[in-house]
């Protein structure tokens, strides 16, 4: 055997043993044996650096150091799950699941929802080439030195895998794991990790990976998205990437009934404490992907998905004093300052009260004892006082009538829940809320700028608006508190950078009220540029995709606001984009404008995604269900019988793909 040969054995026999200790949990060599392999083929490797293999096992000891994560666009959105709380719920998500498919029998596929990172691994010809967290859901970071020295990421898949796909999943970390890193800080004198799901979040952007492959971190997957899978259920998802060398937990099940589903939950939610993971609900998904490619997306969640939490842990402590927020909109959110209190793994002091009505709902006092709990445990929040605990003293709390910051009289408008302070560009906490707005990673993105700094700008006078960003300099920036030459450059640097970001996320940037980040990118496509969107009337708003009253009354006030119109010419002047990009109207027309087109079923010359790409381009619309106001059912192969059934009830003219390519000629 020549030293290739033998450096291949060597690999191929450790990825084997990896893969059965760290994936499979049933080693068959002791550690010791493991090690000196190990260090064999490490030592082979230093002698004949031509034969390096980027996913050889010496690899998963770390060391290599990453000073800035590189921002990656996710070539396919991690979406967000929607939460369901009972029984109810989910009956509900069945019942649209079944008008949108029609009367066909639909399986679902229950898992557990492991509380981690997520995390997106892209594949090629079965090697891994990259790792990034799930960010904003369009971008993350690139943390893939850090994920290689996790042992139960493969490097090099086996078996019959697609070409390139992306496959989904939590970086977790164990009880066992975590309770022996913070045996081993208390020993060292040093405080305690929280909870584990924080700590394996914080494992990922760790600058050293030497550091990273010291945490007993572990990567559970759940989700293929890709091209030509050939795949057809999800719980044929999970089987393949099992074999392929991917640990996917064993805990899934096929269930033909909501009761199914529920026997699910309720088992699991007794017997979850047994598991070595932190879970925090089931996510149930419809079993049958052409079926899930049907039902397709809300604006944040598929329809095809739906997370049941576990019922959130509560908690009582005492409520030491009510203070108020004030928002970039100068919306007034009361806050509730807490005697500390552990709460599912998180020390919580603070917990919102939403508004004046919440606060006299609940009878809400300073004074108080009240009950918390984490909304879907992740938000802490009041749900009830303990009045068996209430001093005899206390006093109903009377809401604040006039601004905490800048003392302007508050107003509240009919229908509200809400009061506002109406000194817009006046109120402290407005403007620098408005400058953290625009700076923010789903906005303008500007790396080397964070809120804090933001509001030091401010304070010592070098920012009122977002303008201002653009004429700062090193100079004006090192002398700030916690300032060092390269940050000042850094944040300069940053805020150039940003003229790069497309038109659609500049007018999210803007921060006009109710525009949020879906309704920003039909105003774009709409109006393709600033000027066209400033001059355009309350009517003609209106005729825009899911633009109602409240938003179109909202860009009218915006765009008569002389100061605002100010700002907008000196953002062009310093080259932010207000128009569309020649890329994005390349190929765009107005062909099918006015035309709501349903698709269903399965395209042979373009993917179900891509058709509806084309009717956007072209200026259609794309509907989710049948209804009186679809224009056409474009059908494919394997379209579900009542979807043609409805259509034709409502006359709605039924045609193929290669008809709707031909009304693009």
């Amino acid at each position: 055997m020549n030293i290739k040969e033998k450096i291949e054995a060597l690999r191929n026999s450790l990825r084997e043993h990896n893969h059965n200790y760290y994936v499979l949990d049933n080693p068959t060599i002791s550690d010791y044996e493991f090690d000196i392999m190990l260090k064999e083929l490490q030592d082979l490797e230093d002698q004949h650096p031509e034969f390096h293999d980027a996913t050889s096992p010496t690899l998963r000891v770390g060391g290599g150091i990453t000073k800035y994560f590189e921002t990656v666009a996710h070539e396919h959105r991690m979406y967000s799950l929607e939460n369901s709380y009972s029984k109810e719920d989910l009956e509900d998500w069945e019942k649209r699941i079944q008008k949108n498919l029609g009367d066909v029998p639909v399986e679902f596929t229950c898992e557990l929802k492991y509380d981690g990172a997520s995390i997106s691994l892209t594949y090629e010809k079965g090697q891994l080439m990259r790792a990034v967290t799930r960010g904003d859901g369009f971008q993350g970071d690139d943390v893939t030195t850090n994920i290689k020295t996790i042992k139960s990421v493969p490097l090099r898949l086996k078996g019959d895998y697609p070409e390139k796909f992306d496959i989904r999943g939590e970086i977790v970390l164990p009880f066992e794991g975590f309770a022996k890193m913070n045996q081993e800080r208390l020993e060292n004198g040093e405080d305690p990790y929280m909870n584990p799901r924080n700590t394996a979040s914080g494992s990922l952007k760790l600058q050293d990976s030497a550091l990273v492959a010291q945490r007993p971190l572990e990567c559970l997957l759940y989700s293929i998205v890709g091209p030509n899978l050939n795949i057809s259920s999800q719980f044929e998802v999970l089987e393949k990437a099992r074999s392929w060398g991917f640990k996917v937990p064993t805990v899934a099940e096929v269930c033909k009934s909501t009761d199914e589903v529920m026997a699910f939950v309720e088992y699991w939610d007794v017997h979850r404490h047994e598991l070595p993971y932190e879970t925090d609900g089931v996510v149930v998904k419809v079993n049958n992907l052409q079926y899930q490619d049907e039902l397709g997306y809300t604006a944040k969640s598929p329809r095809w998905a739906m997370a049941y939490k576990f019922k959130a842990e509560q908690v009582s402590t005492l409520l030491n004093e009510i203070t108020y927020q004030v928002g970039r909109t100068g919306a007034i959110t009361p806050v509730a300052n807490l005697n500390p209190v552990l709460l599912a793994g998180t020390t919580v002091k603070r917990a919102s009260l939403h508004n004046a009505d919440q606060i006299a709902k609940l009878d809400i006092r300073e004074g108080d004892t009240v009950f918390v709990e984490k909304g879907g445990e992740i938000i802490p929040k009041i749900i009830g006082v303990d009045f068996s605990k209430r001093p005899a003293d206390s006093s109903p709390t009377v809401y604040i009538d006039h601004c905490p910051e800048c003392h302007t009289k508050l107003e509240r408008t009919e229908g509200d829940a809400k009061h506002y302070c109406t000194n817009y560009y006046g109120c402290p906490p407005q403007i620098t809320g408005r400058i953290q707005h625009y700076i923010s990673r789903k906005a303008m993105d500007i790396e080397g700028l964070g809120g804090e700094t933001v509001e030091l700008l401010f304070k010592e006078g070098l920012i009122e608006n977002y303008a201002d960003l653009y004429v700062l300099n090193k100079e004006q920036v090192m002398p700030l508190e916690r300032m060092a030459e390269k940050s000042a450059e850094n944040l300069v640097k940053g805020v150039a950078k940003s003229v790069e970001i497309p038109f659609e996320r500049v007018l999210f940037a803007l921060g006009i009220r109710f525009v949020g980040e879906t309704v920003a990118k039909k105003l774009a496509k709409a109006y393709k540029n600033i000027d066209a969107l400033m001059s355009a009337s309350y009517d003609e708003l209106m005729s825009v995709d899911e633009i109602g009253q409240v938003i179109a009354a909202s860009v009218i006030e915006f765009f008569q606001n002389e100061k605002n119109i100010e700002i907008i010419e000196r953002l062009k002047s310093y080259g932010v984009q207000f128009e569309l990009s020649a890329e994005k109207l390349e190929n765009q027309t107005e062909l099918l404008k006015g035309s709501t087109f349903v698709v269903s079923g399965v395209f042979e010359k373009v993917s179900r995604d891509e058709l509806k790409k084309l009717i956007e381009d072209n200026g259609g619309k794309v509907g989710s269900s049948i209804s009186s106001k679809t224009s056409y059912l474009v059908a494919g192969d394997k379209m579900g019988p009542s979807k043609r059934t409805k259509a034709e009830g409502l006359n709605i003219p039924i045609i193929s793909e290669d008809d709707f390519l031909e009304m693009l000629q």
